[in-house]
């Protein structure tokens, strides 16, 4: 009989075993204490849980896949850590982050160390799925450095297409997803068919979950969403909504946008008022739900081909489900 875990349960016992594996009390303290306080402020968990939920379509044994589970979480988190810097962020998850609460050479060093962690937790694997396992997560973790550059570069830059956008947020966001499955798929021994759609299925959930994100923070609910609404327009982020309304703007619409992008000084609440009602106009609103409707049918479609009986694609369907509906 297969035992199939479900989402809470999975998270409880990563945080569990997060406890166990990780070992914090070393020395010299101060390069651990920053890896132990940014892993401890939470978050949901949802890649080290992907891989968990994939492994478990396959095999019972959370055992032999929880190493490669965290290893996803100490990498994601090490990404905050550098990103937090670079981006000058002051405020992750509701706490200072790590470059405020001691400096920035320490969150530069602790975040190396957590680099190194990740890949002394993937090499637990067996042997023989050692290749494999060891490019996968090498392949991925270059893309995502690739994105974070693009992401950059795009601060700078008005011309920005469509689809270098989406190339972007795939590097940044969904490869590490498409990894976090395809690890789990492979250590529980699917097929190479069923790896290759669970790949892609996380590749598709996190180009719809960020497009997602792009409209939560133009369109959601302050209270629900934790977080000021419009932070995106203020710093003028090149993001799908802004991107398409500067495609399909007229030449009035057009004049209008390049005059708030212009705007530093200025009323914060009207920026954001202005640019929301020229989104609605140039129908980017509509453009951006589109889009993410399709991700979300193409991640839907892998799942469906998935070749296991579909009480085992339960979970995965659920939190799929879970991040499109979110309003935070």
């Amino acid at each position: 009989m297969h035992n199939n875990w479900n989402l809470p349960d999975i998270v409880s016992y990563i945080v569990k075993k997060e406890k166990e594996i990780i070992l914090f009390d070393q020395s010299p303290q101060k390069l651990y204490e920053p890896i132990e306080y940014i892993l401890s402020l939470g978050g949901k968990k949802i890649r080290p849980a992907l891989t968990l939920l994939a492994f478990n379509m396959f095999s019972d044994n959370m055992e032999k896949a929880v190493c490669q589970a965290l290893a996803i979480e100490v990498f994601h988190n090490f990404t905050l850590m550098h990103d937090d810097l670079m981006d000058r962020a002051e405020v992750r998850r509701g706490k200072p982050v790590v470059y405020k609460v001691w400096n920035e050479n320490t969150a530069i060093l602790s975040g190396d160390a957590m680099l190194i962690m990740a890949y002394q937790l993937v090499a637990r694997c067996p042997s023989h799925l050692l290749p494999d396992i060891l490019n996968l997560f090498s392949v991925t973790a270059m893309e995502v450095c690739k994105g974070q550059q693009y992401d950059m570069e795009f601060e700078t830059r008005r011309d920005v297409t469509k689809p270098e956008y989406l190339e972007m947020i795939r590097l940044k966001t969904a490869v590490l997803l498409g990894c976090a499955l395809k690890m789990g798929a492979i250590l529980g021994d699917a097929t190479p068919e069923d790896t290759a759609y669970l790949y892609d299925f996380g590749i598709n959930i996190g180009l719809a979950f960020q497009l997602k994100d792009d409209l939560l923070d133009v369109y959601g609910d302050p209270a629900v969403f934790g977080k000021n609404i419009g932070g995106d327009i203020l710093c003028n982020k090149k993001t799908f909504l802004l991107i398409t309304a500067l495609e399909n703007a007229n030449r009035q619409q057009k004049e209008k946008l390049e005059y708030w992008l212009s705007q530093e000084a200025c009323d914060k609440e009207e920026k954001i008022k202005e640019v929301t009602f020229l989104y609605n106009e140039t129908k980017a609103k509509a453009d951006c739900e589109f889009k993410m409707e399709e991700y979300y049918q193409a991640a839907i479609h892998c799942l469906d081909m998935l070749s296991i009986e579909p009480e085992r694609k339960k979970e995965l369907k659920l939190l799929a489900d879970s991040l499109m509906e979110r309003r935070s």
